[in-house]
């Protein structure tokens, strides 16, 4: 993996940590208080870090379809929980990665999963594999 593969797993390993961090420390310190927000924060991070590791080994085994799993999952939250914290706000009192499109996290988790997606629809395990075969022959 290199160039815009590799930038993309750094962004999502540190969107990863991020997640991870917030998620600990609100359900830690204050989960009694948005119990469904803070649960939302560890689903994230979870996601982050699938993610991550799929697009890392994508192409070995089955992790390309594990890459598309979870940044698609990705995406639907980052919709969904985006658009309730604006139309149902009593639900999201207090902030998750997803809230507000990720306006905590200056709109990184809404523009991520596309960019993963336009990544992994590019870098086909099949297309690398059908190049290589093309390098091989005109060698």
């Amino acid at each position: 993996m290199t160039g815009v593969g590799r930038v993309l797993v750094i962004v999502y390993a540190i969107m990863a940590l991020a997640a991870t961090g917030r998620s600990f420390v609100q359900i830690v310190q204050r989960f009694d208080e948005a119990p469904l927000a803070y649960t939302l924060s560890a689903v994230s991070a979870l996601v982050y870090i699938v993610a991550t590791l799929a697009l890392v080994f994508a192409g070995r085994g089955g992790w390309y379809r594990v890459a598309w799993v979870a940044i698609v999952f990705e995406l639907v939250g980052v919709l969904v929980v985006g658009a309730l914290s604006f139309l149902l706000p009593e639900l999201f009192a207090h902030q998750t990665v997803w809230s507000w499109f990720g306006g905590g996290y200056l709109f990184v988790p809404l523009v991520l999963p596309f960019l993963g997606l336009w990544w992994l629809v590019t870098h086909r395990p099949a297309d690398q594999a059908t190049v290589t075969r093309s390098a091989a022959a005109t060698s």
